[in-house]
């Protein structure tokens, strides 16, 4: 559903999704919050590809803000549906469920305040100036938000 073009990601982003992905390896959790480690299988290569995302919950759901434009692990996501998700030494598989961007945008003005890490990313890419709410209200149809749901349902 994402209707804009690629923004591509800073050089250290690379670097810095790998020591994450190592250190949940080690089975460093951060106690229920914070970042978990999505992995997917390749839309092209077939190969599964992880990174790391900080989900949100709202009202007893957890979404998540799919990061830069044009990023590839949504686009996977898009192909996939189903993920896991590992946080610490527990591993979880859901289905990602992209939202339409009427339903997204009531959770975009949230992320400012539910997930404050991603802020400084999302200004340094130039997508925001700052926390505002209506800045993020307006990435809408831009950068996909997703639902995570049980993968039975």
């Amino acid at each position: 559903m994402s209707n804009s073009e690629r923004i591509r990601p800073p050089w250290w982003l690379k670097y810095v999704n790998k020591v994450m992905i190592g250190a949940q390896r080690l089975g460093f959790g951060f106690g229920g919050k914070g970042p978990v480690i999505l992995t997917v299988r390749g839309r092209k290569s077939g190969k599964l590809r992880s990174t790391p995302i900080t989900p949100m919950a709202v009202d007893g759901k957890r979404y998540v803000l799919g990061g830069l434009p044009g990023g590839d692990w949504a686009a996977n996501v898009r192909a996939a549906g189903v993920v896991e998700l590992r946080q610490g030494r527990s591993t979880e598989r859901v289905r990602m469920v992209e939202l339409p961007p009427d339903e997204a945008r009531p959770l975009l003005r949230l992320f400012p305040t539910e997930v404050p890490t991603g802020v400084g990313f999302l200004k340094n890419a130039g997508l925001v100036t700052g926390p505002n709410p209506d800045e993020y209200e307006a990435l809408a149809g831009r950068c996909p938000v997703f639902r995570f749901d049980p993968v039975n349902a």
